[in-house]
């Protein structure tokens, strides 16, 4: 048996040392290489393009490895390669070299320049076929991101002499794909109004002659993707998964956008754990400990992994614990997911540079300063991590992507961020009606003002009453000092000649500053400046008539505000807190203006939204003096249902004259399994208490009732836009007061 094997192997190897005396006698040294064929490239860089070179052995595999790499210059459309007599033959004809290429068709110069980005084939380079029908591909997918899902790519190529030609794209790029209807299918859970309010994605409507989300664009279909991921994940459901979107042509110039969801299980918080080093100190973390025994039984929320990194990030950074990294190791079992942080030293590596690529319009500065490391400093997992997700909060940019290499210094690292620009500026125009009036919004926003980071936002409004005009200009982070520095100019006019006799007209501006003074608390201090001049008609109250003239306002204004809401929008936990006081500092009636509201969120159950809300606000002269009417306070239409809005409290002679303190409390709770398969309708109960009192000029007039209500509310998407309708019965009033049991307002965007 073991001769056999031997015998074997023998055969096995003997062959295998025939087959490579073979080869090596087919393959032949290279004394010469003769070059044909070429006009424009030289010998020389032909033999570079073969990597052949004198003396070197060639074999029939080593002949078709240079066919191939000549081939793949992209400078030749046929080759042939043959050694004879050790001498190397290669015989080439050459590509014909674009002069000129030409793109028809399309106007936007913009648009232009972003086709023609990233192209194979450009002036002084060689034409290819392949590559031509690269390109068309690439501007074809480019025109479809913007929208432009039936454009028409032709080309032609026009022979000159001296082997060049002249390359021509004709594009037709036709009219945009139009979103007519917004879909959600599979086991979705949430209605299509709710998950239409996450999405950017718009329908179609003919009036919406501003907005550019009612366009395919697919590229905001992927971030729709993410939004909805998201939203699925800080509501439990960690193994959601957005299976796929489509859209389906309904007709020539029209498609139905379709997400299909399955959320899966809805997942709790378990146990939690976290695993540091051996010389880290527990008692730095005994905070965390607090934080996981108040999570644990509550739904699985991506926010409070995150917040947990961050209160991760800042102990150790705090602690000086430079060079770590951090690990999330999930466990699930059964509806529970147990989650372990892992909290690991890693080798003392150094930055040595922080490269930034792709920035064509934003100012580098704006970049780096979201960037929570340095060059110089030790290198550290979450920081740079936190970095990334910094920058792509700022909302400037398409894709954010990083990359860590290697220095070139010992124990060094070179960091690489990648991104892509978007558009940021943002046109808005809006009508509303209902049993309050009718409105008109119009607005241009830009939120990264040449590439410096700065917002500049300029509105108009318009209501049977009021006119008021805005300017805000802010740098979120001026001269890297981490607070925002804030400039506002504004205008009004609150015209009631007819009603109630007086006319109002105020402009002025303000300047102040915000930061973030603890965690989730922001101080805000500013000066703001008003002149305002008040006319009257014969219709006026002998009040208001004393109070007609010009005058002059300087206030000294603060502002605090503690948020610990889970997200700004769609909020279901949390609360939010603001304190604001505008403080007298020139004035004729030296007006002290205090406002004060808490608010509070909490799911009582699956699906459901429950809210508690306070407000109270006063506005005095601290001389004793009477206020301006500008200066009375009323009751918002919102705090107060099942009352006419500005209708409610003191009143002198047949005008609602508002008072000098307001106070509210409001309760609402969604009702999700009412009309639980209509995927347009929310259903909501509320309570809303409110009073309003203080007549600095007469005490006589003064009502100090407390007025109530209990109701149930409507909010449906209709086609045309959001319609809320409201039906409340007033349980306690003042004589003086005028209800008001139905309420609705139906508004748009354009």
């Amino acid at each position: 048996m073991m001769n056999s094997i031997y015998r074997f192997r023998l055969i096995v190897i003997s062959l295998f040392i025939f087959v490579l005396s073979i080869n090596n006698l087919k393959a032949e040294t290279v004394n010469k290489i003769i070059v044909e064929g070429n006009n424009r490239v030289s010998p020389e860089t032909v033999i570079m393009f073969s990597g052949v070179s004198i003396n070197d052995d060639l074999s029939e595999n080593n002949l078709n490895q240079v066919l191939k790499q000549l081939y793949e210059s992209n400078f030749f459309e046929l080759v042939s390669v043959k050694i004879k007599n050790n001498i190397l033959r290669i015989k080439v004809k050459e590509y014909p070299i674009i002069q000129n290429v030409i793109y028809e068709g399309v106007k936007s110069s913009e648009m232009l320049e972003d086709l023609k980005k990233g192209v194979n084939l450009k002036s002084r380079s060689s034409f290819n076929e392949i590559l031509l029908i690269k390109d068309k591909e690439d501007i074809a997918s480019k025109l479809k991101s913007l929208g432009y899902y039936f454009a028409e790519i032709d080309t032609s190529v026009e022979e000159l002499s001296d082997n060049k030609v002249n390359l021509v794209f004709n594009i037709s790029i036709g009219k945009k794909a139009k979103i007519k209807k917004i879909s959600f299918v599979g086991n979705k859970i949430y209605k299509d109004k709710k998950l239409k309010s996450i999405i950017l994605s718009e329908e179609y409507k003919a009036w919406k002659f501003l907005s550019g989300k009612k366009f395919l664009n697919e590229a905001m279909i992927e971030y729709d993707k993410r939004l909805l991921k998201n939203f699925y994940l800080n509501k439990g459901y960690f193994n959601v998964v957005i299976n796929s979107s489509f859209a389906k042509m309904i007709n020539d110039q029209e498609f139905e956008l379709v997400f299909n969801i399955d959320a899966n299980p809805k997942l709790y918080f378990g146990k939690f754990k976290l695993n540091l080093p051996t010389d880290f100190s527990q008692s730095n973390y005994e905070s965390l400990n607090k934080f996981f025994n108040k999570l644990e039984n509550e739904p699985y929320s991506l926010y409070h992994v995150e917040n947990i990194l961050d209160k991760i990030e800042e102990i150790t950074v705090n602690e000086q614990y430079e060079s770590i990294k951090a690990t999330i190791e999930e466990t699930i079992i059964d509806n529970k997911i147990n989650i372990s942080f892992n909290i690991e030293e890693t080798e003392r590596l150094f930055i040595e540079r922080i490269n930034i690529f792709g920035n064509n319009v934003t100012k580098e500065s704006v970049i780096r300063n979201q960037i929570e490391i340095d060059e110089g400093d030790p290198f550290n997992s979450i920081l740079y991590t936190k970095s990334l997700n910094n920058i792509k909060s700022l909302n400037f940019f398409e894709n954010v992507e990083g990359e860590v290499l290697e220095g070139n210094k010992f124990n060094s690292k070179i960091i690489n961020i990648t991104i892509i620009e978007k558009a940021t500026g943002e046109i808005f125009a809006g009508v509303g009606t209902g049993t309050g009036g009718s409105n008109v919004s119009f607005g241009v926003k830009e939120n990264n003002y040449l590439g410096s980071g700065v917002v500049v936002d300029t509105n108009l409004s318009l209501s049977e009453t009021k006119v008021k005009g805005k300017l805000f200009i802010s740098n979120p982070n001026y001269k890297n000092s981490d607070k925002s520095l804030n400039l506002n100019i504004e205008s009004s006019v609150i015209d009631r000649l007819s009603t109630s006799g007086y006319k109002s007209n105020v402009t002025g501006f303000s300047l102040g500053t915000d930061f973030e003074y603890l965690d989730d608390l922001r101080f805000g201090i500013s000066t703001k400046n008003l002149i305002e001049k008040i006319t009257v008609d014969s219709k006026a109250s002998a009040k208001q008539k004393k109070q007609e003239g010009n005058y002059f306002d300087n206030f000294l204004g603060m502002d605090f505000s503690y948020d610990k809401r889970n997200q700004r929008f769609q909020t279901t936990s949390g609360f939010f807190s603001n304190y604001s006081v505008n403080v007298p500092v020139l004035s004729d009636t030296n007006t002290l203006m205090n406002s004060y509201n808490y608010k509070i969120f909490k799911e009582l159950y699956d699906e459901n939204v429950s809210t508690l809300s306070f407000l109270i606000k006063s506005s005095t002269s601290i001389t004793g003096d009477n206020v301006k009417l500008s200066e009375r306070l009323y009751i918002p239409a919102r705090k107060l249902r099942g009352f006419e809005a500005g209708k409610v409290g003191p009143k002198d002679g047949s005008d609602y004259v508002g008072g000098n303190y307001i106070s509210t409390i409001n309760a609402t709770s969604t009702i999700p399994k009412i009309l639980e398969n209509v995927q347009s309708v929310d259903i909501v109960m509320f309570a809303d208490v409110g009073n309003i009192w203080g007549v600095d000029y007469n005490s006589s007039l003064d009502v100090d009732e407390i007025r109530s209500s209990v109701g149930v509310g409507l909010d449906w998407l209709t086609p045309v836009g959001p319609l809320t309708f409201s039906l409340a019965h007033p349980i306690t009033q003042a004589d003086s007061d005028v209800t008001e049991m139905f309420r609705f307002n139906l508004g748009t965007s354009f």
